[in-house]
């Protein structure tokens, strides 16, 4: 995925419909590592081209009557990955990655029960703890001990995720896996990835 032009779904945004909403178009933000949706605002042609140049996402403010880059007081920016159109032109999804909470309220959504990919967040918390190092963190003395050590761990806990899956109950096998795909996530942010690739790499095999 380019870093300077952010992917747009083939021609879409030429047969974008804005009669409908009287030039404005629903625009939904979904976290693009979680997929957790974040919020909905409203983008008339003139807001959308500010978020595709700027790859900050920008919405028509209805109360304010004007443009408005979402974190512009809070500082909270909503960093843009993609932008798709739904199959009638009249509603914008988009990809992006929060600097902050989203919603006012200071919560990460502005739907408190939108559900996203826990994996994903664990992803997101292991490399944030491969940047800050918090002492006494589990996490920072995998990453003090090296690729070696870390790749170890996982050798351990995937012997002891077969073990479970042969020899104790469904409990014990989720825990161990849970523990596995924890050390994994380590070992692959060691290594300077993440589970975003991993999953480029399975969308890759899937095709």
């Amino acid at each position: 995925m380019s870093e300077t032009t952010p992917p747009v779904a083939g021609d879409a945004l030429s047969a974008l419909d804005w009669r409908k909403g009287d030039g404005l178009l629903p625009a939904i933000v979904q976290d693009a590592r979680t997929l957790r949706v974040l919020m909905l605002g409203y983008m008339n042609a003139e807001a959308l081209q500010a978020t595709l140049s700027s790859r900050r996402v920008t919405f028509f403010s209805r109360s304010k009557g004007r443009l408005w880059t979402k974190g512009e007081s809070s500082g909270h920016f909503l960093d843009l990955v993609s932008v798709d159109v739904d199959c009638d032109g009249d509603t914008l999804l988009l990809l992006a990655h929060p600097q902050g909470s989203t919603c006012h309220l200071q919560r990460e959504s502005c739907f408190p029960e939108a559900p996203g990919s826990t994996l994903a967040e664990l992803s997101r918390l292991v490399e944030l703890r491969a940047v800050e190092r918090p002492q006494g963190s589990y996490t920072t003395k995998l990453f003090d001990g090296g690729v070696r050590r870390i790749a170890q761990k996982v050798g351990e806990e995937g012997v002891e995720t077969a073990l479970a899956a042969v020899a104790e109950d469904d409990d014990a096998l989720l825990g161990e896996g849970a523990d596995l795909l924890f050390h994994l996530l380590v070992l692959l942010r060691a290594r300077g990835l993440g589970l975003e690739d991993v999953e480029a790499k399975l969308r890759t095999r899937r095709r």
